[in-house]
């Protein structure tokens, strides 16, 4: 038999999978990219896990979709900040179940477990996902399965319920024996890996929302990186906090901004493309403020193609009171 994997690289996801090779079943990890996963390139570490539990990994982009029919108008709501996650799993069971098409499986799998999140991994959270992704019966979650109906796989015997786990709650004492009798390293730490559930994340989204027509795929990458600011008349500045942020600042490609750069030892910026004089003013001085202390006088910057001369008459400090 062959499975789909809900996989994010986190642990649970990796027990779940190795639960169910150890059967001799096919296991296809299916990564799903909604956009907000990690800033972090997880590739390698997800490729390695792949190949301790014997599952070959396929990785999905569905930010269009995810942006289209579930960030903006969840069914179930939102959690304690702007994560949708009882949508957000039901959706990634639906990918799954159009995977299964593709991919020749019989059934999906997931490292969900009951109780562990109060909210999202409840009976009826859990129930809730099966609706929305009209999975009833085809997703099996190998670590609390005994706490669970029986599914599909494990009524037609495809899959031994007895050798299945019967953990629920946020205890993770179960997961770590697993762990030890699998041999699994280099496994993640628990912890939540999405920034839908970081409190500064959200903030920022809900102000690209108060301030733009329109939320795109290129405002997500942008979001990650960089000191946000939002300036008096509406304009929006990011600023660059180290070298890897200033490269990947310059690498997007995005038309509501346009880049502010400067020759000085500093900081690569953005700005947005509509801002008003005023705003493109204090932004070129609040950019002076984080350039290296080594120049005197008026200095001359680049909005795009549009020069900005000016000195650098505002601090750091007079920053944080546009930070967003």
């Amino acid at each position: 038999m062959k499975a789909i994997a809900l996989f994010s690289g986190g642990l649970d996801s990796a027990l779940a999978i190795k639960l169910l090779t150890n059967q001799g079943i096919e296991v296809v990890a299916c990564n799903i990219n909604t956009g907000f996963g990690s800033t972090k390139d997880r590739l390698a570490h997800m490729n390695n896990i792949c190949d301790q539990v014997g599952a070959r990994l396929r990785i999905v982009d569905i930010q269009d979709e995810y942006l289209e029919k579930v960030l903006f108008t969840p069914q179930y709501g939102y959690g304690k900040h702007f994560n949708p996650c009882i949508d957000c799993h039901g959706k990634m069971a639906e990918v799954a179940k159009r995977l299964m098409v593709e991919e020749g499986a019989d059934f999906i799998i997931s490292g969900e477990v009951l109780g562990q999140r109060p909210m999202s991994q409840n009976h009826e959270a859990l129930q809730s996902v099966l609706k929305l992704s009209d999975c009833e019966g085809l997703l099996l979650r190998p670590l609390s399965a005994k706490a669970l109906a029986p599914t599909v796989p494990e009524l037609k015997g495809w899959v031994d319920r007895e050798k299945l786990e019967n953990i629920v709650g946020r205890s993770r004492d179960r997961q770590m024996e697993l762990v030890h009798a699998f041999g699994l390293r280099d496994y993640e730490a628990p912890g939540g890996g999405c920034l839908l559930t970081d409190e500064h994340f959200s903030r920022k989204i809900r102000d690209v929302l108060a301030h733009d027509d329109h939320f795109i795929k290129a405002d997500i990458p942008i979001l990650k990186y960089g000191r946000h600011l939002r300036l008096p008349n509406g304009a929006k500045l990011i600023i660059g906090r180290n070298a890897e942020e200033n490269a990947l600042l310059k690498s997007f490609e995005n038309p509501k901004y346009l880049p502010l750069h400067t020759d000085l030892i500093g900081p690569d910026s953005l700005l947005s493309a509509n801002a008003d004089p005023e705003d493109m003013l204090l932004a070129a001085k609040l950019v002076l403020a984080y350039c290296k202390p080594t120049f005197t006088g008026e200095q001359t910057l680049m909005v795009g193609t549009t020069p900005i001369t000016t000195e650098c008459d505002v601090t750091r400090s007079h920053a944080t009171r546009y930070f967003i």
